[in-house]
């Protein structure tokens, strides 16, 4: 084995950014559609997990604005709490 080891051919990294591609919402990949580079496609991957990340964040504090309003014994309140384990 010379100093390969490790390397990460280019049809292996083609293969990656397909996928990669394939991930991000339809609108973003319509943009893409004339075979955008890898660094753009990495871009907007990161503004897209960015974007996830700030809906991951608005969604818990809107549950937990709702939480805080009811009742902790009402079954609306254990479904929820179902729905989060």
């Amino acid at each position: 084995m010379s100093g390969r080891r490790g390397r990460i051919s280019d049809d292996e990294i083609n293969e990656l950014i397909s996928k990669l591609q394939a991930l991000l919402p339809e609108s973003s990949r319509r943009r893409n559609a004339s075979r955008s580079s890898a660094s753009k496609l990495l871009k907007e991957t990161c503004s897209y997990i960015k974007s996830l990340h700030r809906e991951v964040d608005d969604l818990s504090e809107r549950l937990s604005g709702l939480m805080s309003t009811m009742d902790n014994d009402s079954p609306q309140a254990e479904i929820i709490r179902s729905l989060l384990r």
